[in-house]
C-alpha cells in the first residue's frame, strides 16, 4: 500500500492505516449517499397546451398550419365548404369536406371547435360563389 514514516512502533503504524481506511471509507460512503431533497426527478412532460381551432372563423393559414394532415389545399376546401353551406354545426361535418377523411378527422378532432350553439347561428357568413357573380 504506501509506508508511513516517523512511527517506531509497527502497532503505531498499523492503528495509523486503520485510520486512514475508516476515513477513506467514511468519505466514499458519503460521497455516494445523497438524501432525497437533493434528488431531482425528471421533469414530467407537461401536455402541451392543445391550442383550440374554430372550424367556424380559422382562416386558411391556421387550418394548414395547426392540423395535422391538412394543407394549404385542403385547408381551402374547408373554408370554400364553410361558404357554401354555412357555419358547421359539429366538427363531424368536416367529414364532408372533399378529401378529409375519418382519419385525419379522428387525428384532429381533440383540437377542433365550431365555437358555442349560439356562435355557430349567428356567425357571419360569407358569400358563396353564386354571390360573387
Amino acid at each position: 500500500m504506501f509506508k508511513i514514516s516517523g512511527f517506531r512502533s509497527s502497532r503505531r503504524r498499523l492503528e495509523v492505516r486503520r485510520l486512514a481506511a475508516l476515513v477513506l471509507g467514511a468519505l466514499l460512503t458519503c460521497s455516494l449517499v445523497v438524501p432525497a431533497s437533493a434528488v431531482t426527478e425528471p421533469a414530467r412532460s407537461a401536455k402541451p397546451a392543445v391550442t383550440l381551432i374554430n372550424l367556424n372563423t380559422a382562416d386558411v393559414a391556421t387550418l394548414a398550419r395547426e392540423m395535422e394532415g391538412i394543407g394549404e389545399a385542403k385547408a381551402r376546401a374547408i373554408v370554400e365548404h364553410r361558404q357554401r353551406n354555412g357555419a358547421f354545426k359539429s366538427v363531424d361535418e368536416l367529414a364532408l369536406v372533399k378529401g378529409i377523411g375519418a382519419k385525419t378527422l379522428a387525428v384532429n378532432r381533440p383540437r377542433l371547435t365550431v365555437g358555442t350553439a349560439a356562435a355557430a347561428k349567428t356567425s357571419p357568413r360569407a358569400p358563396g360563389p353564386a354571390a360573387a357573380r
